[in-house]
């Protein structure tokens, strides 16, 4: 084993040593980190309504207690309102009674039904073959000797001992409240204090990460704290939407306290997950209580799935599901992980803290990892999860990443950005020795056929729609040439459908020899010859044909394609033909690009001055 492969197995060792230590510290300490953690959040949703009052001439230690007190306040009468609201419900329910009398006994299983007779059967032939109890034992019957003696007096007749609990003390309730008043006094401290000091921490922060990476941590910074402040914001604008929907709902429908449940239902969606429930639980269950039948309680419950159905699926993921940089799976482990850690609590703060921690791995390379478990940026970007599944020989996912990237992309677009790259990747792993002939002839078809089925359903929507072109019909052919092998074919291919597609006449012909390249020129007699090459081994022989071609027409247009080449363009041409002028193209949307100025086509497929652009290119 070398130094470097020992090196990343101690660096991974103490990497997951690291992460086991802090997972420990978080939750042996959450009588710290908790509130610390609050702190934090709450500065960010405070610090605006503080800056406000600063540029109000308010010192900010005095904006701070306000602020705070004031948000306090808002909180505690929020609570005994809706503790208020709980009693009012609580003193009503003996009016309702007789309604819970008749809903219970309804749930019980009636004796005439098939149900309760088949139990009833069941009863008697147990009762038959001897299986129930006695109603009294041997031990209580008449004549029996040893039901007469008391208890204690044989090993058969042992006195019963049963263990009493000791009665919970004031003191055992004092520390039941204890933790959670603790846990908010330290909070409002450390609310204080973040804000006092907010400046103060972040310079501390970014010193600790060292002068080296002030850049990197300032983006950090900015970028979670933009996060987390868009997401409270919208999640806050989504609730009230939500409660206020629920709360008409309700309304409607006949509950009584509406406004009541659409703020539970507003600050119960602030969990993760279980919030919704939590939300729909009191108002089911009271108006099994309030109404007569079973019709209004199917209306709040349909009421609740279709609001959260709605909102999970559609509201949120539009709204401000991209803001979050999460993924669905991401948020679902991060409630459960911090929930095991912090308790109920640790649900509250899973998801702005998990959102500290993507952006903190899409800042840190070392902490990369995060980004790619966590993020919702798609972790094999499309040209190689298009290449993988045919490496993996699967031509039907394979052709659904084209058809999803088709969705959201032109086709030449999505040629230049999956179709070309796959290739070149195929060219890199079959020049390494790390495919298989077998593999390679199966990349090759499978592209091929995607290809043409691409180029008839271009073809198809031409047919449906004005393609841009030559007026009169006149198109202008051009031929594209691969250069050396199949992988040139295919993108020659590719070039000639987007010509088509461009109003003039493309045609793709087979990779084979330089005489037969020859050839099909004589006989094709097209207006532009496009050379088709995937770097790094096709430039040479490119080079011949281009001299050939021209030794045998000094008229005829030539151009190259050397696509996705990394060198730059003027010195590929200066090293191509040393001359002048000479345009390589390095993408399949240049390509078209270039033919049709060449030919003088205008934005609408209209020929301008072709004569001239002819010349004009001539002269190179």
């Amino acid at each position: 084993m070398d130094g470097a492969a020992t090196a990343r197995i101690l660096a991974r060792f103490w990497f997951l040593t690291v992460a086991v230590l802090a997972i420990s510290v978080l939750y042996l300490a959450k009588v710290l980190f908790l509130p610390l953690a609050f702190a934090i959040l709450f500065a960010f949703v405070l610090f605006p309504v503080v800056g406000l009052l600063e540029r109000l001439r308010l010192p900010r230690a005095l904006a701070a207690v306000v602020v705070i007190a004031g948000f306090g306040a808002l909180l505690a009468g929020a609570a005994w309102l809706v503790f208020t609201q709980l009693v009012s419900i609580a003193n009503d329910l003996p009016v309702y009674r007789d309604n819970i009398t008749e809903k219970i006994q309804a749930m019980h299983t009636p004796a005439n039904s098939a149900i309760g007779r088949a139990q009833q059967e069941m009863e008697e032939l147990s009762s038959d073959l001897g299986l129930t109890n006695s109603t009294s034992s041997p031990a209580t019957q008449p004549g029996n000797k040893s039901a007469r003696k008391p208890l204690g007096s044989t090993p058969d007749h042992p006195v019963q001992v049963r263990e009493v609990a000791r009665p919970t003390g004031r003191l055992d309730q004092l520390h039941g409240i204890a933790e959670p008043m603790t846990t908010a006094f330290l909070t409002i401290v450390f609310t204080f204090f973040v804000i006092l000091q907010r400046e103060d921490l972040r310079n501390r922060l970014i010193r600790l990460s060292g002068e080296g990476n002030l850049t990197m941590m300032t983006h950090a910074m900015n970028d979670a704290s933009a996060r987390i402040s868009r997401y409270f914001q919208l999640q806050l604008l989504v609730n009230l939407c939500y409660g206020g929907l629920v709360c008409i709902a309700l309304y409607f429908i006949g509950l009584p306290h509406p406004l009541l449940f659409g703020a539970l239902a507003t600050l119960s969606r602030f969990i993760p997950y279980f919030g919704a429930l939590t939300a729909a639980t009191l108002p089911i269950v009271l108006s099994l209580a309030v109404f007569q039948g079973w019709t209004h309680t199917v209306a709040i419950v349909c009421t609740f799935l279709f609001l959260e159905v709605f909102t999970a699926n559609y509201a949120e993921p539009h709204i401000y599901g991209r803001h979050t940089g999460l993924t669905s799976l991401a948020i679902l482990v991060a409630a459960a992980f911090w929930t095991l850690i912090w308790g109920p609590v640790g649900l509250l703060l899973s998801m702005p803290l998990t959102v500290c921690l993507v952006v903190i791995g899409r800042h840190v390379r070392s902490l990369e990892f995060l980004t790619v478990m966590l993020g919702d940026k798609p972790a094999i970007p499309p040209p190689t999860c298009f290449y993988q599944r045919l490496v993996a020989r699967d031509e039907r996912e394979a052709a659904e990443i084209l058809e999803t990237c088709l969705k959201a992309d032109s086709l030449e677009n999505t040629y230049d950005n999956v179709l070309i790259p796959a290739l070149l990747m195929s060219e890199r792993d079959r020049d390494q020795g790390d495919l298989a002939d077998p593999t390679i002839d199966f990349i090759h078809q499978t592209m091929r056929e995607l290809i043409e089925d691409l180029g008839f359903k271009e073809s198809r929507k031409a047919e449906t729609h004005e393609v841009r072109g030559v007026p009169g019909g006149s198109a202008k052919k051009v031929l594209c040439v691969p250069v050396r092998d199949e992988s040139d074919e295919l993108a020659a291919m590719m070039l000639a459908q987007l010509m088509e597609s461009s109003g003039m006449h493309g045609v793709a012909i087979p990779a084979s020899g330089i005489d037969d390249v020859m050839a099909t020129a004589v006989r094709e007699n097209p207006d532009l010859v496009f050379l088709s090459a995937l770097p790094p081994f096709a430039l040479a022989r490119a080079h011949r044909i281009y001299r050939l071609l021209r030794a045998r027409n000094p008229e005829l247009q030539v151009m190259m394609g050397f696509w996705s080449s990394t060198e730059e363009i003027a010195k590929a041409a200066e090293k191509f033909t040393r001359e002048d002028g000479f345009r390589i193209s390095t993408t399949l949307a240049d390509a078209v690009s270039a033919a049709r100025s060449l030919f003088g086509f205008d934005e609408e497929g209209n020929s301008t001055d072709q004569e001239a652009a002819i010349s004009a290119g001539s002269a190179a």
